[in-house]
């Protein structure tokens, strides 16, 4: 009898503590590295913003959990010819003030981005769309310049934002009070600190996970590991690969990891400074050992690449050679070029790891340059990054992905000219990328781009390192699979039972 009531209380205080984690964990706590560069989703589109915005609101488009390209808030499309395509948008689904969502706003999203005037840096990568137009409620019809294959992949991060809400308070107000029509709405941004969203009741997905969701911004990694470790955060982003096991090894935390289709990569400017010098570039190119990098620093969560690109993005090659670890030829183009002590500055931030900088770093000045590091917060870094070539500095790390799986969304925002990233030119390397993303024959499309990684291991305005692992921390209470595109869906976590 004894036993028995033993047991009974067991099971009851278990019971009782079931029912108070699941009362007190109405919040899903995220650390990220960096605040929200911007909330509205046609500006920056950087890895910190977009995992909170996308939150926020809902896209054209999507892929499921396999990688293929799904509806959305568009139902259905198809191709009435060439350069056009015709969507049908859904007609249940409203923004979180109550407003409908119509074909007005669809079109009003694709026509905002396109448009020059917006600024926005994700232009090139729909710049091939001429115009949208409404035809009825719940149709819209979308025309490009050209045959553009890379369209569908291109639309499934375009976020549907709320015509009469934007054009009432403005883009800048806009972006400091967004208003979507997705699973959560911001409450509060308090700027540089957190983000903090409540579940919209109303969304036509069903009802959030989550009643509350807090999205911080915590640069140190440390802070974020001990955050996970002791409850205060139930997920952090960017587990350096060297802390991976004190994630793994904690009785109360798991390590969540997946190959992407992200890039990390060495931006070199190839328009100012000492890397103008095309010799100085090539010496770069061969003073990284870039199975080093991924040896020591990535701990086998990452794969060395030769271009700029991984398995996972169509137009990849590997067949186009990459440069092999050779210091020594490093030396000699750089005394060729003049270029001893040449002094070059690295520009960072904390989004990216720093034990990688460094060790570029090394590389580089052993082999007879001046490598200086400045580092920023994320939002000062990108403002660099994309702005004139004579202050967007000599080198800068990267890690790029496009989410649409396709060398257009790649190599031509990041080395097309006039592109607000490249900062380099090359007409012949224009004209095959334009080719590329303007015909539908797939194997002309490869062959092309296969054309176009050649001119850029020529020219050397930038080095593709490794294809990144994303890796995150989370809570053993945490039931998520991340994705290849990275894609942060608070809708699709949960509670375990």
């Amino acid at each position: 009898m004894k036993k028995n009531f033993a047991t009974i209380a067991a099971m009851a205080v278990a019971l009782l503590a079931s029912a108070a984690f699941a009362e007190a964990k109405d919040t899903l706590t995220i650390d990220l590295p960096n605040d929200a560069a911007t909330l509205d989703p046609h500006l920056q589109w950087n890895t910190d913003s977009y995992s909170v915005y996308r939150n926020i609101f809902d896209n054209l488009l999507t892929r499921d959990a396999s990688g293929e390209i799904v509806p959305q808030i568009a139902t259905k499309w198809t191709y009435d010819n060439d350069t056009t395509i015709t969507f049908k948008i859904r007609d249940d689904v409203t923004f979180q003030d109550g407003s409908k969502l119509t074909a007005d706003d669809v079109a009003f999203s694709i026509n905002r981005i396109i448009d020059p005037a917006l600024k926005s840096p994700q232009l090139s990568q729909f710049n091939q769309i001429d115009k949208a137009e409404v035809v009825d409620p719940t149709t819209v019809k979308v025309t490009t310049k050209s045959a553009y294959p890379a369209l569908l992949a291109q639309l499934v991060k375009l976020s549907i934002v709320p015509k009469a809400y934007v054009e009432k308070v403005g883009d800048q107000e806009f972006n400091l009070k967004p208003l979507g029509s997705g699973p959560y709405k911001v409450t509060e941004w308090k700027k540089g600190i957190e983000t903090d969203l409540d579940a919209y009741d109303n969304y036509w997905r069903g009802k959030p996970p989550f009643a509350h969701v807090v999205f911080r911004a915590v640069p140190d990694v440390s802070t974020r590991i001990a955050d996970l470790k002791t409850g205060k955060a139930d997920l952090i982003r960017d587990v350096p690969p060297d802390q991976t096991d004190s994630v793994k090894t904690a009785s109360d935390t798991q390590l969540l990891s997946v190959p992407t289709e992200r890039v990390g990569y060495l931006y070199i400017n190839a328009e100012a400074g000492a890397t103008k010098d095309l010799k100085v570039r090539e010496a770069i190119a061969y003073a990284i050992d870039k199975q080093g990098l991924v040896d020591a620093l990535l701990e086998g969560y990452g794969k060395p690449v030769n271009v700029m690109g991984a398995e996972p993005i169509f137009g990849y090659t590997d067949q186009v050679k990459g440069y092999d670890y050779n210091p020594e030829k490093a030396k000699e183009l750089i005394k060729e070029a003049g270029a001893e002590g040449g002094k070059l500055e690295f520009l960072t931030s904390p989004s990216y790891s720093r034990a990688m900088v460094e060790a570029i770093q090394q590389m580089l000045n052993d082999v007879g340059l001046d490598v200086s590091i400045s580092s920023s917060d994320q939002a000062t870094f990108l403002k660099r990054r994309q702005g004139d070539a004579d202050n967007a500095g000599s080198l800068a790390i990267g890690a790029w992905s496009c989410a649409c799986q396709d060398a257009d969304g790649i190599i031509y925002p990041l080395y097309r000219s006039g592109s607000i990233w490249a900062k380099y030119s090359n007409p012949k390397y224009d004209e095959l990328v334009d080719k590329a993303r303007s015909t539908l024959d797939v194997n002309e499309r490869k062959d092309l781009y296969a054309k176009a990684y050649e001119i850029l291991r020529q020219d050397v305005p930038g080095l593709g390192l490794y294809q990144v692992y994303a890796l995150y921390g989370a809570s053993k209470s945490l039931d998520w699979k991340p994705s290849a595109n990275e894609a942060m869906f608070v809708m699709d976590m949960s509670w375990k039972q």
